[in-house]
């Protein structure tokens, strides 16, 4: 007779890379935490899951913007032949990957993905190590110029030719002025024919901010008004089905946002000539 199996007693945290504190949530590995990744902590596990005690919503909010986002990408591939994206703030690779999308439309297409939290980046080096197209890349993406100039952005990008500039769930960590003067500098650099492609948090009322704020640690968060996201498509064409929820945008349903309740306010727009 063999003896019972020890109950599971939930993950089990791996050494994390040298330099990096896993006593503090960072929100990269809490997104990571939701999407059922592995690369997270015990700390991330905690106010990921305090998190869904106040709103159970979250894992969907982030489901559905990894939706969005495959969803947005396809279609620049499909419907205007984009084959080069920079993912600003890109976070921890996830599965399926955001290139996979693409290359499902346009197999040569080519990623960036750019990060400065030092877990992000050192889990996109690893996982991208040895494939063609695809580079990680160490910079802030407050300095345009900078990441634009990156050598790991011009060994996969031609910024002569359109590309897709990807900005996934982090416009709200951004006061709303400054992430649009951040759009316009990456959009001037740009080819005409490029797609702008963005997704933030946003809530109609204000009692998702009053609730959940004083829980949120990871980072500091900041309200947008349907004016404030609008503004950051100026220069150009919004593509339909318009500014809309993720799931809205991803059915192609011109429905309006839910009047309580946080939400993935989406959208995608084609810079002008």
């Amino acid at each position: 007779m063999t003896d019972a199996a020890p109950p599971d007693s939930g993950p089990v945290d791996v050494a994390p890379p040298p330099g990096i504190d896993v006593t503090r949530p960072n929100i990269a590995r809490v997104y990571d935490y939701w999407l059922g990744g592995k690369d997270n902590f015990a700390s991330d596990r905690k106010l990921g899951d305090q998190m869904l005690a106040l709103d159970p919503g979250f894992r969907d909010l982030v489901r559905g913007n990894r939706d969005f986002l495959s969803a947005a990408v396809a279609r620049a591939a499909r419907e205007s032949g984009i084959e080069q994206f920079l993912d600003l703030g890109a976070g921890l690779p996830a599965s399926p990957a955001i290139h996979d999308a693409a290359r499902a439309e346009q197999p040569q297409a080519r990623f960036a993905y750019v990060d400065n939290d030092p877990v992000a980046v050192l889990h996109t080096q690893a996982i991208l190590a040895g494939s063609s197209g695809l580079a990680s890349v160490d910079a802030n993406l407050g300095d345009p110029a900078s990441v634009l100039a990156h050598p790991a952005t011009l060994s996969v990008l031609d910024l002569a030719e359109p590309a897709g500039i990807i900005l996934g769930s982090v416009g709200h960590f951004l006061p709303p002025a400054v992430l649009r003067d951040l759009v316009e500098q990456y959009l001037s650099r740009l080819a005409a024919g490029s797609w702008l492609i963005i997704s933030l948090g946003r809530a109609e009322d204000d009692e998702p901010e009053e609730r959940l704020q004083p829980a949120y640690t990871a980072a500091q968060t900041y309200r947008y008004s349907p004016s404030d996201f609008e503004a950051l498509f100026a220069g150009t064409a919004i593509v339909a089905p318009g500014l809309r929820e993720a799931r809205a945008w991803v059915a192609g349903k011109a429905s309006p946002p839910p009047a309580k309740g946080l939400f993935m306010h989406c959208g995608a727009g084609i810079k002008r000539a």
